[in-house]
């Protein structure tokens, strides 16, 4: 099939925040073998469709590679995926493992599937990864996904935390990218429609996880509405990090601050009137 392409304007726009993000964090380099982790939703398709267009704009050349994780759900269905990447002539696999019934057995019902899910889905992912020489992993993350998480990190878990674009994970072995950062969700949401991914619904989610997430995202929506750079401040203040304005001991040494503040040698006695005198 022959795929004549014409740049919509919201393509223009993810592709400019996508390529500025790579820029930024320098997330792909000449010879990188970048694994995109393409789970079937909207956010997985437009990240593997903006780097299949970089990639051949690009004047360094790296490899993509669409990596699938079948995890045995009820109702999964990957003929449109497989049709679309094979129309693409983009590599793929899709392997299937159930973490399904793992989850399901050991997470009782009503509870949250999120932790236990992506642990095992990570899990298999990096594995996948060294074992094929891929030396970038690719997630679908967006600009939403990441001050979501930083307030769900400060409501629920006490941290203040997010999901960085660039991670080198707890092993060492794997670096992890997000070329989505700066994109909105509601572009992603309109590209989708305008593509016509063949998207996979995922019947794990809609737990209590997610409904937290739902509720900082309509949080953030309202707040939105009364000031529209509050979304933008938000991923603004994830790269504008203070940390002598904060509490973190770890971070700031405020047991040095009484050796480091500046001391005059003028004599101030005169200039304090009599009453302020009274009071040292």
């Amino acid at each position: 099939m022959n795929f004549s392409h014409k740049e919509s304007a919201i393509e223009k726009k993810l592709l400019h925040y996508t390529g500025k993000a790579i820029a930024d964090y320098q997330m792909i380099r000449a010879g990188d073998r970048v694994m995109v982790c393409l789970s079937g939703g909207k956010d997985s398709f437009t990240l593997l469709r903006m780097l299949s267009l970089l990639q051949r704009r690009a004047r360094t050349r790296f490899e993509i590679f669409a990596f699938t994780l079948d995890q045995a759900q009820p109702g999964w269905n990957d003929d449109g995926l497989r049709e679309w990447l094979t129309e693409r002539h983009i590599s793929f696999e899709i392997l299937k493992r159930d973490t399904y019934s793992i989850v399901k057995e050991k997470i009782p019902e009503g509870n949250t599937y999120c932790s236990l899910c992506s642990r095992l889905r990570r899990g298999i992912i990096y594995r996948y990864a060294e074992e094929n020489k891929f030396n970038k992993i690719a997630l679908g993350h967006h600009r939403d996904d990441l001050i979501r998480s930083l307030l769900m990190s400060i409501f629920y878990n006490g941290e203040i935390r997010s999901m960085p674009p660039k991670l080198l994970s707890d092993n060492k072995r794997h670096l992890v990218i997000r070329p989505l950062a700066y994109c909105q969700e509601k572009d992603i949401i309109q590209y989708a429609n305008e593509q016509r991914f063949p998207i996979i619904p995922c019947t794990l989610c809609g737990s209590q996880e997610n409904l937290k997430r739902q509720k900082i995202s309509l949080l953030i929506d309202q707040l939105a509405k009364e000031n529209p750079k509050i979304p933008s401040n938000m991923l603004h203040a994830l790269m504008s990090v203070k940390p002598s304005q904060l509490m973190d001991k770890k971070w700031w040494n405020f047991s040095e601050l009484d050796s480091k503040r500046e001391i005059t040698e003028e004599k101030t006695d005169l200039e304090l009137p009599v009453f302020e005198k009274e009071l040292f």
